[in-house]
C-alpha cells in the first residue's frame, strides 16, 4: 500500500528552460509512485510529449491535472482561451457554458491531461472576497449549481475528470486561503441552504472529484479546523449526508490555510484522517511519503483511510479517457471559443467611442504575482496592430489632441494577492492619467463591478481578465 500514490506534485514550465529545471522532482515522483502530477503552463506539443512520457513510465494510472477554469488555454500556450465563468454567465445561455466545457475537455484529452480542476462551486455572496472575483458563476446559489452541473456532465461527458471547488464554499470569506486560515462564521442553516447547494447539484450531476476548501467553518465543525482537516465536514456531511463517493481532493498544501499552525507532514496526516483521498501540491514529495509511512506504522494514519483512498484514486485514474485524437476540437470549435471571448467584452460606463490611429496605450498593471509568473501584456499589443491601430504604449498620454488614448488596466481578484479591489497606486496611476487624458477609454481586464473604484473614468469597457485571450478579444472589440 504505497501513500505515494495519494500525492499530487505540481509541475511548472520554464519559459526558457521548458521542463528541464523539473526533471529530477518528476524523476523522483515517479519512482515514488505518485498518483497524478498539476501542470502549470507550457507550450501544447511540449505538454504532450511529458504527459505521454510520465504515463508509459509510472507504475500506476496516473491522473494528470491543470487549472482549466478559463479554458485549456488558460494554462497551455496554443490551446483555447476562454472567458471566466462568470463572464459566460452573464450571457444567459448555458448551452454556452455546455459548449465550453466541452471545448475545455477535448483539447485537455488532446494533451494528455484528464483531469480539470472546474468548475468553481463557490457562490459570490461577499463583494470584497479576495480570492473568486469573475472565477464563480455568480451570487445565486441554485444558478451556480445549475450551471456548474452543466459544465460537469459536458466535461466528463469527454472522459475528462471535473472538479467541484472549494467544499463547503469560498463564497464568504473576507481572507485569502492562500496566505491565512479564514473563518465563516455564518449559521449552518444558511450554509446549507446556500454554500452547499451547488455542491448538492455537482453531486446529483455525477461529478467525479471535490475539492475541500482551507477556510474553517464552526458552525459545521466547533474545533475550528479548516475543512481540509476537518472529519466532521468531509466525513459527515460530504460523504454521509451528501452522499458523495467520488474522490475528495484537498486544496494546495502550500497555502498557509491547509497548514493553520502545522507542518507539512501534520497537515497531510489530518487531511488524510479527515477523509481526504488526494493531496495537491506537496512541496517535498520524498519527505511527506517517509513522514505518512512513519505515520501508518505508528497509527497516526489511518490504514483503512488510506486503503480507501488508494482504491478511489485507482478507480477513477482508470476511469478517465486515455490521450486520443478521438473528437479532437474542430476548426469551428476553436472559433467559436474566440468569437465567445469577444461577446463578453461590453461598456460597463459612457458610450462606445471612435477609435483611430495612432494610439497610445497607458498600461496600468496591479496584479500581484504568487508562485506563478505574471500573464504577458504583449498579446493586447500584438492584436491593437493586427486590427489596424498604430499603437505605442507609453509611461503617460501625449499632449497631442490627433493621438488616441487607451488606458489598459489590469487587476483581477486572483489568489495570492489577499485583496479584491485595486491598489491606492493603480487608483492614482488611473486619475493622473484620466486627468491628462479626460476622453481615454479604459479597457479593465477585471471583473465589472471594479469600476465603482474608477470614478474618474468616463469611458470604461469590461474585458472581465488579463489572460491572453481576453486581451485578443478586447483589441478586436476596439476594432468594432
Amino acid at each position: 500500500m504505497s501513500v505515494a500514490n495519494l500525492l499530487v506534485p505540481a509541475i511548472r514550465w520554464d519559459a526558457e528552460r521548458g521542463w528541464d529545471a523539473a526533471r529530477p522532482g518528476i524523476e523522483q515522483a515517479l519512482a515514488l509512485g505518485v498518483g497524478g502530477f498539476i501542470l502549470f503552463g507550457g507550450e501544447q506539443d511540449a505538454v504532450r510529449q511529458l504527459t505521454k512520457e510520465m504515463r508509459l513510465r509510472s507504475t500506476v494510472p496516473l491522473l494528470i491535472a491543470a487549472d482549466m477554469e478559463r479554458g485549456a488555454g488558460q494554462q497551455f500556450a496554443g490551446a483555447t482561451g476562454l472567458p471566466p465563468l462568470a463572464a459566460i454567465a452573464s450571457l444567459n445561455d448555458p448551452d454556452l457554458v455546455r459548449r465550453a466545457a466541452r471545448l475545455t475537455a477535448r483539447e485537455a484529452r488532446t494533451l494528455g491531461v484528464n483531469w480539470d480542476f472546474a468548475p468553481v462551486c463557490d457562490v459570490a455572496l461577499v463583494p470584497d472576497n479576495p480570492v473568486l472575483g469573475t472565477r464563480t458563476f455568480g451570487g445565486d446559489a441554485h444558478r451556480v449549481g445549475a450551471l456548474a452541473a452543466v459544465w460537469i456532465k459536458a466535461c466528463q461527458g469527454e472522459g475528462v475528470l471535473a472538479c467541484a471547488k472549494h467544499f463547503p464554499g469560498h463564497g464568504r470569506t473576507h481572507g485569502d486561503s492562500h496566505l491565512e486560515l479564514p473563518v465563516v462564521d455564518a449559521q449552518r442553516a444558511d450554509l446549507m441552504e446556500t454554500d452547499v447547494q451547488p455542491f448538492r447539484a455537482a453531486i446529483e450531476a455525477g461529478v467525479s472529484s471535490i475539492m475541500t476548501a482551507h477556510v474553517a467553518y464552526p458552525a459545521l465543525d466547533p474545533t475550528g479546523t479548516p475543512a481540509t482537516t476537518s472529519r466532521e465536514i468531509l466525513q459527515w456531511l460530504l460523504r454521509q449526508q451528501l452522499h458523495f463517493d467520488g474522490l475528495i481532493v484537498s486544496d494546495s498544501l502550500v497555502m498557509k490555510g491547509a497548514l493553520a499552525g502545522r507542518d507539512e507532514g501534520q497537515a497531510a496526516i489530518a487531511a488524510l484522517n479527515a477523509g481526504c483521498d488526494v493531496l495537491l501540491y506537496p512541496s517535498d514529495v520524498a519527505t511527506l511519503v517517509a513522514r505518512l509511512h512513519r505515520a501508518l506504522e505508528t497509527h497516526e494514519l489511518s490504514a483503512e483511510n488510506v486503503r480507501n483512498a488508494v482504491r478511489r484514486r485507482l478507480k477513477w485514474a482508470q476511469w478517465a479517457s486515455p490521450p486520443n485524437e478521438y473528437r479532437k476540437p474542430a476548426v469551428t470549435d476553436i472559433a467559436w471559443g474566440e468569437q465567445l471571448a469577444e461577446r463578453v467584452v461590453r461598456m460597463v460606463r459612457g458610450a462606445r467611442p471612435t477609435l483611430a490611429s495612432p494610439m497610445d496605450v497607458v498600461v496600468i498593471d496591479d496584479d500581484l504575482g504568487g508562485p506563478a509568473p505574471a500573464t504577458s501584456r504583449a498579446p493586447f499589443m500584438d492584436a491593437l496592430e493586427r486590427a489596424g491601430f498604430r499603437a505605442q504604449r507609453v509611461p503617460e498620454p501625449s499632449n497631442d489632441p490627433a493621438r488616441t488614448t487607451v488606458i489598459a488596466l489590469f487587476g483581477e481578484t486572483q489568489p495570492w494577492k489577499g485583496r479584491a479591489g485595486y491598489s491606492d497606486a493603480a487608483r492614482s496611476a488611473v486619475e493622473r492619467t484620466c486627468a491628462l487624458a479626460p476622453t481615454a477609454l479604459l479597457v479593465q481586464f477585471g471583473h465589472p463591478r471594479l469600476i465603482r473604484e474608477l470614478p474618474s473614468a468616463r469611458s470604461i469597457v469590461t474585458a472581465w481578465s488579463g489572460d491572453p485571450a481576453m486581451q485578443v478579444a478586447a483589441a478586436k472589440w476596439m476594432r468594432g
